[in-house]
């Protein structure tokens, strides 16, 4: 739906009744949710969107909404898991047509991870809003790179709608060795930044991370009434596999399971939220891998697991302990019979690490502690980066 000009500006100053009351009575209101900040910003004007399922005000699309002001939306960019959010991890998504608008989609996942230069002909500026999980390896924060850079060789202004980072609360890990870089680790940056997608856009653009140092036109709306510490409850699953907060607070430690043999509830319901595998000699639970939405072809797939469910432990000792936990992944291969076998051939272990030496320590027996005190030099270092881009009073400084 295209509008007038003068049906637009009257749109304008009626911006505030298309936010559901509802939002307007949360504590949190995200940036998308704030449209008569950036209305000027889009009104008139050719827009692509980057979103997904999450992209929503109240339970409105972004897209919906933004047809409804006669926004004039062109194209629709989708990432890893679909516009909808129904793909598996790492699955193929294609190109299409939205049924519900009518608005082309545009898949950057698989060999088109960046907007190509004709399909950016026409546009005057792409609006990026998706919700993140503040870990390195959570794929969403590279597809932004990519559209970062497209928009910069390509003169299309970008603007980041901000949300909440759940795992914002905290910065740890290992910084990312150059030699690893691939699409789960973009940038020299630790395994849990700490930053909003909105301050990470404008970390990757004032660091000079894209291809030859070049800078995007970037604009960011920020979220109202939060900060690092917010606790903030995730409406919508960001992916088909983090089904909730627990195992959202988990990911950043649980993860490193995925380039094991290990499996971490793919083809259950607990996804992310319990661990174990068929060989496993220690663990009193037990789970079975099945075929379901997120999950088509599970690891271990039938086999009885046996390993440990996190299900049971409070929300906030796992969020209160602002550390990633080593202990899951170092207990599990110490009681691994075939321990040559634990790390999985192809190497995608040392991407998510972001280098070998996370791989070898465990092998060499280090304890968590250990492990850890080789990443104080370089967490400090980023700390220190990471400073220069926050955007909310009362942010974590550690």
């Amino acid at each position: 739906m295209n509008c007038s000009p003068a049906e637009q500006n009257k749109n304008r100053e009626t911006v505030a009744a298309v936010i559901p009351t509802s939002i307007k009575e949360k504590k949190v209101k995200v940036g998308a949710a704030r449209i008569a900040e950036y209305f000027d910003l889009i009104n008139n004007k050719n827009i692509a969107l980057v979103v997904n399922q999450t992209s929503t005000i109240g339970d409105t699309h972004l897209a919906d909404t933004l047809q409804q002001l006669g926004i004039r939306i062109k194209t629709i960019f989708a990432p890893e898991h679909g516009f909808r959010g129904k793909a598996d991890a790492g699955e193929k998504v294609v190109d299409g047509v939205d049924l519900k608008t009518g608005i082309p989609l545009l898949s950057l996942y698989g060999k088109n991870k960046k907007p190509k230069p004709a399909q950016l002909a026409g546009i005057d500026l792409v609006i990026f809003d998706i919700q993140d999980v503040g870990a390195r390896f959570y794929t969403y924060i590279s597809t932004m790179h990519y559209v970062m850079e497209a928009c910069a060789e390509n003169g299309v202004d970008v603007l980041v709608l901000d949300r909440p980072n759940p795992n914002g609360h905290y910065v740890d890990g290992s910084i990312l060795d150059p030699d690893y870089q691939s699409f789960v680790g973009m940038h020299p940056i630790p395994v849990v930044h700490g930053m909003t997608i909105a301050e990470y856009a404008q970390m990757v653009n004032g660091e000079g991370w894209l291809k030859g140092g070049i800078q995007c036109n970037l604009s960011t709306i920020a979220c109202e009434n939060y900060n690092h510490e917010t606790v903030y409850e995730l409406p919508i699953k960001p992916s088909p596999n983090l089904p909730n907060n627990r195992s959202i607070y988990l990911y950043p430690s649980l993860c490193f399971f995925e380039g094991t043999t290990i499996s971490v509830g793919r083809g259950t319901n607990t996804q992310f939220q319990v661990y174990g595998h068929s060989d496993l000699a220690i663990g009193n639970y037990e789970f079975i891998p099945e075929p379901m939405d997120g999950a088509k072809y599970p690891k271990l797939e039938g086999k009885i697991c046996k390993g440990f469910d996190l299900t049971k432990v409070e929300l906030t000792k796992i969020r209160n302990e602002k550390a990633l936990n080593l202990d899951y992944l170092i207990t599990a291969y110490q009681n691994y019979p075939n321990k040559k076998d634990f790390f999985l051939k192809n190497k995608f272990f040392d991407k998510l690490a972001g280098g070998a030496d996370l791989r070898e320590q465990i092998i060499a027996g280090k304890t968590a502690n250990q492990i850890k005190t080789t990443w104080q030099k370089g967490l400090n270092q980023f700390k220190k980066t990471r400073a220069k881009y926050l955007l909310y009073n009362g942010a974590l400084k550690q």
